[in-house]
């Protein structure tokens, strides 16, 4: 999740401290709005470590694109 902050941070201009707070509403919604199993494997990919371009490829699998 570090990684997805940092990026946010970057395209936006937010300092970390926002783009941290904005990425954590945007999950809050996604897993409101996911069914729950992929709202879990969201989750888990963004616990995992992985690069903020792994979780997007991967939540595109998930979604069928």
């Amino acid at each position: 999740m570090d990684e997805l902050v940092r990026l946010v941070s970057e395209k936006t201009g937010l300092p970390p401290e926002k783009a941290k707070m904005a990425v954590e509403v945007v999950m809050k919604f996604l897993k409101e709005k996911l069914p729950p199993p992929i709202a879990n494997q969201l989750e888990g990919l963004l616990s995992s470590g992985g690069s903020a371009q792994d979780v997007m490829k991967n939540l595109g699998g998930l979604l069928g694109h």
